[in-house]
């Protein structure tokens, strides 16, 4: 595998395997948590409604601000 680091402007060469390895580390070691579904457009349909709902502190002019029209899941990239 030929990844970019994190930092700094190289390349690295190393085996799939270790490069697997080191993200898996890394999930474990700060206690990410895996979910099966996307519970994305749950937590954007709630800000819409407490953005519809509060009138007098977001005005319907400026809303769009707010809401992020496609929202997705973050996924990982394992940067080396």
């Amino acid at each position: 595998m030929i990844a970019h680091s994190d930092k700094g402007n190289s390349s690295m060469i190393l085996p799939i395997k270790q490069s697997d390895s080191k993200v898996t580390v890394l999930i474990r070691a700060n206690n990410f948590q895996t979910t099966q579904r996307n519970p994305t457009k749950i937590f954007q349909s709630q800000v819409r409604k407490v953005i519809t709902d509060s009138k007098t502190l977001i005005t319907q002019e400026i809303k769009w601000k707010y809401v992020n029209m496609n929202p997705t899941a973050p996924t990982i990239k394992g940067l080396i």
